[in-house]
């Protein structure tokens, strides 16, 4: 059902990458693309600005359809920290509002909110907490409905949260947060870098206001691209906190300076775009998870690590785990030592592995065999 060979893959022929929560391998059709794309800017300059529209049109259509929402709803942003900056800078926020967050998310959903300050907002953070019982005391896990709720007042207008936290792995239940928060007419803004491709998640039935990705993770698409969804009723709430011609219906009418804003989320498109990169992210949406399938990429990832889980001696290294309908594509493990010293020890054998927050992460995605997560468990079991 898999395609794993390395000719699709080539980093296989020296590397066994198991690091897709961090900068993933372009995946080499996109790679082409871009090059064919930047070809084309090589060739003839200007000219290739006739594919200019047609590019991201493609780009928010794949989009749409892994999210299965409506390509209006997408905008092609850098990174995730860019589209969450839109979001917070643009939120219509009053003194006294309060946004509600986890103190252990990642940086780029936690600067926006807490430069929010500035204009009076408090920024309220969920403690951390050990819903597994396999963590060390000090190291980041999860946080919890229980905590949230205790915490949401007739003043909390955001609750920013990942979907899946980049240290601990823990995957969030989206359904009652995002229900929780429908009851209390409060706008969920999830940080989705670590879940878009790997698991499923669709914005629009859950009821998202927001949802911000990188694209060179688990999509395995360039550096410096990224998707930001809004939905419909959110977006207009939103000021725009950073314009240009790309905003505006006119186009390329550069003298027509009326304020006229798309509706859809393309007003968020401030300024021209890298187009050869958006190519090459939707050669990556409708080549990977379009094409083999969101939720047998969700099955194939787990079932690996439960390969490598099988062999890992536990003594040595302890895995974090989430109960099995929660398991995400992010598998943590606690050293009984320094983790560092192990990730370096892999490294010198062609394993690339990750460490945040005190954890060694293992990340394989569909593509990674069992024989690669077989000897990968192998190798942690023979270190010092």
């Amino acid at each position: 059902m898999f395609d794993k060979r390395n000719e699709r893959f080539p980093i296989k022929d020296k590397y066994i990458f198991l690091s897709h929560c961090g900068i993933a391998p372009l995946y080499g059709a996109a790679l082409r693309r871009e090059i064919d794309v930047a070809e084309a800017q090589h060739r003839t300059g200007a000219l290739v600005f006739s594919q200019y529209d047609a590019i991201l049109d493609g780009l928010r259509s794949a989009a749409a359809d892994l999210l299965k929402t409506s390509p209006g709803n997408l905008a092609f942003v850098k990174n995730t920290s860019e589209g969450i900056n839109l979001i917070a800078n643009g939120y219509p926020f009053q003194r006294g509002d309060q946004v509600i967050s986890y103190i252990h998310e990642y940086p780029a959903n936690h600067y926006p909110w807490k430069l929010q300050e500035q204009r009076g907002v408090e920024l309220i953070l969920l403690p951390d907490r050990d819903i597994t019982g396999t963590a060390s005391p000090g190291r980041p896990v999860a946080w919890t409905m229980r905590d949230l709720e205790e915490r949401i007042t007739p003043h909390t207008r955001v609750v920013a949260l990942s979907h899946v936290q980049f240290a601990s792995g823990h995957r969030a239940d989206l359904k009652p947060l995002a229900e929780l928060c429908r009851a209390h007419d409060i706008d969920l803004v999830l940080d989705v870098a670590q879940s878009l491709g790997s698991v499923p998640f669709y914005p629009d039935e859950l009821g998202v206001a927001s949802a911000v990705s990188s694209g060179w993770k688990w999509l395995m698409g360039p550096i410096g691209t990224g998707l930001m969804y809004t939905s419909e009723r959110f977006r207009k709430k939103l000021e725009l906190s950073m314009v240009g011609a790309e905003s505006m219906r006119q186009g390329t009418d550069y003298l027509d300076h009326t304020w006229n804003p798309f509706a859809s989320a393309k007003c968020f498109e401030y300024s021209t775009s890298p187009i050869a990169l958006a190519a090459a992210l939707e050669c990556c949406i409708r080549e990977l998870p379009l094409a083999t399938g969101i939720d047998a990429i969700t099955t194939e990832i787990i079932r690996l690590q439960d390969v490598f889980l099988n062999v890992l001696d536990r003594a040595r290294f302890r895995p974090v785990l989430s109960p099995d309908a929660m398991r995400s594509p992010i598998l943590s493990l606690i050293g009984r030592g320094d983790v560092t010293g192990a990730r370096r020890a892999m490294l010198k054998q062609n394993v690339i592995t990750t460490e945040r927050g005190g954890y060694l992460r293992i990340a394989p995605h569909f593509y990674n065999t069992d024989d690669e997560m077989e000897r990968s468990a192998r190798m942690l079991n023979l270190l010092e």
